[in-house]
Parts: structure tokens; sequence; C-alpha cells
């Protein structure tokens, strides 16, 4: 709870794919609480996955008017709302800021033919042309993905495919923009929320802009894009309806925001260059602040803007995370078939928990695989696919649920070793954020697997809201960014147990060499089952 010292507040937002949450956080970097708010997953054939961004906005509103209503703050004391969400998403609006169709997310794979077209030459690199490629890693530091994942493949989708719709839009916004437009009716993107349309020039972070070339090259006009802020810059007062509806004050400031992997880093308190911290909810990543641009297109990561001024983060990610314990709790152990067992109980994941902690590392020497819906990174390959690898008859159901918990924790050590590379720096002790971090035995697993010292933040699941929420105070000028360490917990250490390191060492290994043998067998079997 707030002390009475704290009198100023940030309404901070986080847009997750599972939905909203809604926190209040002191201007001295102290989350007071929460509320969430559930939303869908529209996924589509093809590779398509997509959400409502109008019930995005009414699950904001509904959760912020929840959290106000339980008094723990005058609404007067609200100074500022920052937004963070998640990112590599498109909403085409019209001039008001309405939503043009639903919102195109982060795992939507539809625009790859049109990605692989534009970055394309005579003379190629890991499939991109060389020319394309040399202009492209100078000025932004990266290359669009083939995945077509990223949100210059959703905008590019939308120009090819639905015509109609990309001559209607008045602006391509990201998830967090959009927010932003709605709550101040301006346009506008972060040099860190933009960066993923690989159109911006990124060498001088005190003025990144588009770059015309690159425009040119994707075919997409600047008209249609919005103007750059740097995260921390304030872009106005609240719309006069939106405070009324929350109940807030119109001179409540909406501070430019960040999307969630950046956000991510602030709250998780590694915001010095080089300390690491890894997210684990429904996807996941290793990254870390870094002084310089650089770009490792073997791996598919490369230093982008941070939501600090001046600052590149490490971007990567993995697809599917803490998503393969919610598939396993959906698919395997409750379904509501003919054949189901009904719906899961509410402790569910406790009680995962309790079963992988019940038998001996390594699993029995079941591994999993947890490409579930592709992957990006440290391999990009839309077409790889899950699955367990070694099951026998006397495989328990409780060697399944560590298998899994294992299996993520293996595809992050090969992650790591990427980032590991990038950096030239070894990644200790490592932050454990997320809603993955609030299991002890998996906080375990990973420091076994990873050999690292593994610490598990305190306010793991609302470390990207409590991101916004310090960010917002710093645009205030409430907050400076060397006192961010101090406002960051870390409630337990995990060390590695040397006595399951030869064990995890020879089952990492044959993790990674089961997607080099089987790759192209994922590439055959998606030609006719692609989803």
């Amino acid at each position: 709870m707030a002390t009475s010292t704290e009198k100023s507040f940030i309404l901070a937002v986080d847009l997750g794919t599972s939905g909203p949450k809604v926190a209040l956080v002191s201007t001295r970097g102290q989350l007071i609480a929460s509320e969430f708010e559930p939303t869908p997953v529209i996924l589509l054939p093809g590779g398509g996955a997509e959400q409502e961004p109008e019930v995005w906005w009414q699950a904001i509103t509904t959760a912020a008017k929840r959290l106000l209503a339980r008094g723990l703050v005058a609404p007067t004391q609200v100074r500022a709302v920052c937004c963070t969400s998640q990112w590599s998403g498109t909403v085409a609006v019209d001039k008001r800021g309405q939503a043009l169709g639903n919102a195109i997310i982060w795992m939507d794979s539809r625009g790859a033919p049109y990605i692989r077209k534009v970055t394309s030459g005579l003379v190629s690199v890991e499939g991109y042309g060389l020319s394309s490629l040399a202009r492209w890693l100078r000025v932004t530091g990266g290359i669009p993905g083939h995945s077509g994942k990223d949100s210059i493949g959703h905008v590019l989708y939308i120009k090819y495919e639905e015509p109609e719709r990309f001559a209607a839009t008045h602006m391509f916004l990201e998830p967090k923009d959009y927010l932003n437009a709605r709550l101040t009716g301006k346009f506008a993107a972060g040099y860190d929320s933009i960066a993923l349309h690989w159109v911006t020039d990124n060498r001088d972070l005190s003025r990144v802009d588009y770059h015309p070339a690159l425009l040119k090259r994707v075919g997409v006009p600047r008209s249609k894009l919005p103007d750059l802020l740097p995260a921390t810059a304030i872009l106005g007062p609240l719309l006069p309806e939106v405070a009324t509806e929350l109940g807030l004050g119109t001179d409540v400031q909406v501070v430019m925001g960040t999307p969630d992997v950046q956000s991510a880093a602030i709250g998780s308190g590694a915001v010095r260059d080089f300390e690491t911290h890894l997210y684990v909810g429904t996807s996941s990543w290793m990254t870390c602040h870094v002084p310089y641009k650089k770009t490792d297109l073997m791996r598919s990561m490369a230093s982008l803007p941070s939501a600090l001024p001046g600052r590149y983060f490490i971007a990567n990610e993995q697809e599917s995370a803490g998503k393969c314990l919610s598939f396993l709790r959906d698919q395997v152990f409750f379904d509501n078939d003919e054949l189901g067992t009904g719906d899961a109980p509410d402790d569910v994941f406790a009680r995962f928990d309790r079963l992988a902690e019940s038998v001996a590392p390594g699993s029995g020497g079941v591994i999993f695989m947890p490409w579930l819906y592709g992957e990006r990174t440290p391999i990009e390959d839309p077409d790889v696919r899950g699955g367990f690898f070694n099951l026998s008859l006397s495989t328990t159901r409780a060697q399944m649920v560590r298998a899994v918990m294992e299996g993520v924790a293996y595809n992050t050590r090969w992650l790591m070793q990427s980032v590991e590379g990038f950096t030239g720096k070894r990644c200790e002790p490592i932050r454990f954020i997320g809603g993955g971090a609030r299991s002890q035995v998996w906080c375990q697993i990973y420091a076994d697997i990873l050999d690292r010292e593994i610490l598990q933040v305190s306010e793991s699941i609302n470390t990207n809201v409590l991101g916004a929420g310090i960010l917002g105070a710093m645009a205030l000028g409430e907050l400076a960014l060397d006192e961010v360490h101090a406002c960051v917990e870390v409630s337990q250490r995990y060390t590695p147990r040397a006595k399951f390191r030869a064990m995890y060492d020879e089952q990492s290994a044959v993790f990674t060499e089961l997607y080099q043998k089987n790759r192209k067998f994922f590439r055959r079997l998606a030609k006719h089952h692609r989803a």
C-alpha cells in the first residue's frame, strides 16, 4: 500500500496477449494494486492471429474503473497514464482513431510471402538480397524477418490481401500507440515501438526518423505512419470524454510509453548495460541493454532503440513458453470434448509444479520441443512444431509436465548462448520475471539448465505494468534512472546444482540436434498442415 509521503501516482496499463492489466504505481516506483481483464485471441487458417481492438478498450476501461473504485488513492492524485503492450502488432485506424477491423498481432505470419519479396535480390545471404541486406542493417540495425510476424509484414498483408482496408487506413499503429490515440486523440509512435516496421534510421537515438529509401522499398506511404517521439515524451492530456469515463481529471497527462519487452526490462530492475533479464509468459525472451547498435542475422537478433533515452537493447523472442503449459492443460490433461475430463481446476499450475517436483531432473530422458507456433529466435522458422521425444510406456504424467518446463528452458539455453555471443559477456545473474517466475520449481530448473544464478523478482507477474509506471514517473521527472534498481525487489536466489550439470548438458545438446536433424521434416509437413 502507498505510504503517507507518496502523493502522486501513475495509472499504468499493460495490454498483454491474454488481456490488459491496469495498475496504480507511485511516482517513487511502488506498485500499489492492479486489476486484470481477459481478452481472447482469434486464430485463423494460414497463420493468422488477431484480436478485437474494441474488446481491448472495453477491458482496459473495465479494469481501470474497478481499480480506481477500490479507493486506494484519490483520483486527483493520478498525474499520468502510461501504456505498455504486446509488440509487433498492427491496428489500421481511420482519421478518428477507430479501428478498421481486427488488430493483427505478433503471432500472425500471413505477411511472410510479401516480406520475402521486398527483401529478395539476385545475390542473397540467408535468403536476403545482398544490397537490401546491407542497407537495412546499416540504417535500422536489422531487417524484416522472413516469418512475416514483424509489424511491416502485417501492413503488407493488408496492402495486398485487403486492399480496400489499406486504402481506407489513415494510420497503421502498434497496439500501444493505438491505445494512446484512444486516450488523447493524437497519432504518434515511439522510437522504440516503431522499430519492427524496419523503416526507421536508428543510427542516432536522439532523432530516430523514417528512411525514405526503406519506405519506398516496402511500398508503404509515409502518410500512413505516425510521427515519432521518444518513450518518455508527454503526448498530451486525456480526452475529456475518456477522463470522464475513468473518473480522472482532464489535466492527467499521457506518456508515450513503450512495448512490453522494453517495459519488462525496466520493471525487472535490469537497467544497467548488460544486466540480463529473462521473461516467461505466453512467449519468452532474454535480453539486456547494450551501448551499441549491432545485428546477428544468423540468430535473428539485433540491438534496437530502448525505452531509455540513448540506449539500445537486444531484441529476441521465443514464440511459445508459458503457452506450452497452457497447451498441456487445455489439450492434454483437461478438455470438454466427449472424451475430456472437464474444466481444469483453478490451482492447475500449482499442481503442475508439484508433479514436476515429484520426479527427478531430466524427466526420465523425455524431451519436449516447445515450438508450438513456429519460432523466431535463436532460429527463425515458421514451419517448426513441437512435441515430446523419447516417450515410453513407463513415462508418467509428472515426467511430461517436467519435460515441458525443461524443454522451454532448453530453448532458453540455446538463446542465451546467442545472447552471450552477441554481447561477449556472461549472462549472470539473470533476473527472472513473468508468470513463469512464480514457479519455484521452474526457477530451479532454469538455474540448473542455464548453469546461471537466477534471481526471482518479487513482482514477477507485474513487471511490465511496473515498468510502465516507472517510465511514467521518469517522464514526469519524479524518478531518476539510477533510482530504478532500488525500486525492484528480489524474493529468492537460485543457484545451479552441479550434480545435474552433465545430464542437462547432454540433454540440451540432444534438444538442439532434434531441430537440426528434423527441420526438413517440419518443412515437408507444413506444406499440407500449416496452422
